[in-house]
C-alpha cells in the first residue's frame, strides 16, 4: 500500500452542501481536477469554481431523469483500480480510463424526508441513493489509492493534511475516512431497512422479528444517577418526535444524567395537552400539574399541590413563557431544570439571573404527541418494546357504575386526573379540583398505601375533589381512603373481582365512580 497518495482528481456530488465551496476551493488551489453532478455542479460554477460534469469525464449522459449518472465504468473503474497492479493499470490504459482519486459523496436525505409530516411514499423512495453509497463503498474498499471523504466536518481537517504534506493524504488518514464512510452507508441502509419493515403487510406481528439501533453521543455527563457512575447521552438519528437531543440549552450548568431523566418524563407529559399546561416533577414522577386560561394560571395551580416536594425540580411547560409565567417560575425557592417551546426575551432574561438554572427550549413541544409511536426499554441483556400509551378517553366512553352519575364538573376533574395518573409511577392515585392536581401518591407497593399518600399530601384539599387510579380497585380499602377524605368522584379501570364492592363503597358514600376499561400502568 502506498502511505502517501498524491490528490490529482476527486469526484464531488454531495447532497448537504454546508462548506462545500469553501471546501471545493480548497481542492482547486492544489490543483485538483473536480468532476461533479446536477446540484452540485450547478453551485460550483455559480461560485467561478471550475468543475468538469460527469457526463463530460464519461462520454455518457445523465438518463431516467438522473437515476442513472455516475453508475458508469469510467467512474468505478477510475475508484477501484489497484494502483500498482500491472494488470489493474494495463486495462485503465486500454481502456483510457482515468483514475479518481478522492470521491467527496454525501447521500440524499433519506431519514429528514421520512421524518417529515405527510410526506408521500414516492418521494421517499425519490431519496434512496444509488450511486451515492456505491461510490462510497468503491472508494472506501480502495482506501489504499483512494481516499473518501463523506462528512462536511471533515473538510477541513483534509485541506489541513493536503496543505501540511504537499498535496498528499497518508494512509492511516484514509483509513480513518473509509471507517467512517462504511459507517454512513450502514446507517444510511439501515434507515431504509426500517422503513420498509414498519411499512411491510406480510409481517405477523407488528414488531420486527431483528431489531438494530443506532444512537449519536450527543454528550458525554459529568457522572450518572450517583457520582461513582459514569454516563453519556446519545441521540437516536432521524428520531421523527419532539426529542431533548433537539432541545437547546439557553442558560445554566451542564445536564446531569438525572436532569435528562426527568426532562423526557416531563416532556412526556407535556405532549398530551393543548390548553396551556405546566407541571412539576421529582424523580420523574409529577408532584404537581395543572391547565388554566394562562400559562401563569397552570404554574400557580401545578405548584400549589406540593410545594415542598418542588424543591430542586424539573418544570415544564407547553407554551412560550411569558413574563407574568417568568415572574412566578423565578420566585420558585430552587428549580433544577425549565423546559418550553420558547421564551419571550424579557421572560429569559429574568429566569437566566439564576445561573445554576438550567432553561431549555424545544419548539416541537407544540406539535404533540405523533401517533403511532413506539417505545423501548432495555433490560439487562434484552429490550422491552410497546406501543404507546395514547389511547384517548372521552366523556361518552366513560362507564358509569354508581348509582350516582358524576357532574359536569366532576367529568371534567376525572378525565384531567385520568391523563395525568398514566404519567405517575404505578401504583399512582391523582386527586384533582377542575384542572389542578391537588395530592399525588406515586410508586407504592400498595394502592391503599398510593391513596393515603394523595390524601395526605391534598389535606383539607381533598375534600370535593375527584380520584383518579391508574389501576382497578381489587378491594374497597383504596375507594374508601378517598371518599372518608372527601372525594366526591372516582374514576379507574374496573374489571377487578372486587368491582362490586369497590361500587358498593363508592354509593355508601354518595360519591360517583367510572369505569374506563383502560389500564394506565407506567413501571
Amino acid at each position: 500500500m502506498n502511505d502517501r497518495i498524491k490528490i490529482k482528481r476527486a469526484l464531488v456530488s454531495v447532497s448537504d452542501k454546508i462548506g462545500l465551496v469553501e471546501f471545493a476551493r480548497g481542492l482547486e488551489s492544489y490543483g485538483i481536477e473536480i468532476i461533479s453532478t446536477g446540484g452540485t455542479l450547478n453551485t460550483l460554477k455559480k461560485e467561478g469554481i471550475h468543475a468538469v460534469s460527469v457526463s463530460t469525464f464519461t462520454g455518457a449522459p445523465e438518463i431516467l431523469g438522473g437515476r442513472v449518472k455516475t453508475l458508469h465504468p469510467k467512474v468505478h473503474a477510475g475508484i477501484l483500480f489497484r494502483r500498482g497492479n500491472e494488470a489493474d493499470e494495463n486495462e485503465m490504459r486500454h481502456h483510457e480510463y482515468k483514475p479518481i482519486d478522492m470521491v467527496v459523496v454525501n447521500l440524499y436525505p433519506f431519514e429528514k424526508t421520512v421524518a417529515r409530516s405527510g410526506v408521500a411514499e414516492d418521494e421517499i423512495i425519490a431519496n434512496i441513493d444509488v450511486g451515492g453509497p456505491t461510490m462510497v463503498r468503491a472508494a472506501a474498499k480502495n482506501f489504499a489509492g483512494v481516499a473518501v471523504v463523506t462528512n462536511p466536518g471533515d473538510y477541513e481537517a483534509v485541506l489541513e493534511e493536503l496543505q501540511a504534506n504537499d498535496g498528499t493524504l497518508g494512509l492511516e488518514f484514509r483509513r480513518r475516512l473509509a471507517g467512517k464512510a462504511f459507517q454512513m452507508t450502514f446507517q444510511y441502509d439501515r434507515a431504509i431497512a426500517r422503513y420498509f419493515s414498519s411499512r411491510g403487510k406480510e409481517m405477523e406481528t407488528e414488531f420486527p422479528k431483528d431489531i438494530e439501533f443506532q444512537f449519536n453521543l450527543k454528550q458525554s455527563l459529568r457522572y450518572g444517577e450517583n457520582p461513582h457512575q459514569k454516563a453519556a447521552f446519545y441521540a437516536v438519528p432521524g428520531f421523527a418526535g419532539p426529542t431533548l437531543a433537539n432541545a437547546r440549552q439557553l442558560a445554566g450548568k451542564e445536564l446531569s444524567y438525572n436532569n435528562i431523566a426527568d426532562l423526557d418524563a416531563c416532556l412526556e407529559m407535556l405532549l398530551d395537552y393543548r390548553d396551556p399546561f405546566a407541571c412539576i416533577l421529582k424523580h420523574a414522577n409529577p408532584c404537581g400539574a395543572a391547565c388554566g386560561k394562562t400559562l401563569a394560571e397552570a404554574y400557580r395551580d401545578a405548584l400549589a399541590t406540593d410545594p415542598l416536594s418542588a424543591f430542586g425540580s424539573i418544570i415544564g411547560l407547553n407554551k412560550t413563557v411569558d413574563m407574568s409565567a417568568a415572574q412566578l417560575l423565578h420566585d420558585t425557592q430552587f428549580v433544577e431544570c425549565i423546559l418550553a417551546p420558547g421564551f419571550d426575551n424579557d421572560a429569559l432574561d429574568l429566569l437566566i439571573k439564576k445561573k445554576t438554572r438550567r432553561i431549555l427550549v424545544l419548539p416541537e413541544i407544540i406539535q404533540g404527541r405523533p401517533q403511532g409511536e413506539i417505545y423501548s426499554k432495555f433490560v439487562r441483556g434484552g429490550l422491552l418494546f410497546q406501543t404507546a400509551d395514547d389511547i384517548q378517553i372521552n366523556e361518552s366512553e366513560l362507564k358509569v357504575v354508581t348509582k350516582r352519575a358524576p357532574t359536569r364538573e366532576e367529568i371534567k376533574a376525572l378525565l384531567f386526573a385520568w391523563t395525568v395518573v398514566k404519567h405517575t409511577k404505578s401504583n399512582a392515585i391523582v386527586l384533582a379540583k377542575g384542572t389542578a392536581t391537588v395530592g399525588i401518591g406515586m410508586g407504592q407497593t400498595s394502592r391503599v398505601d398510593a391513596g393515603f399518600l394523595a390524601v395526605k399530601r391534598a389535606g383539607e384539599r381533598a375534600k370535593g375533589a375527584v380520584m383518579a387510579s391508574d389501576a382497578f380497585y381489587p378491594m374497597p380499602d383504596g375507594v374508601e381512603v378517598g371518599t372518608n377524605a372527601g372525594v366526591t368522584a372516582i374514576i379507574q379501570p374496573g374489571g377487578s373481582k372486587g368491582d362490586e364492592e369497590a361500587i358498593a363503597a363508592a354509593d355508601k358514600a354518595g360519591a360517583a365512580m367510572v369505569f374506563t376499561g383502560i389500564r394506565h400502568f407506567k413501571h
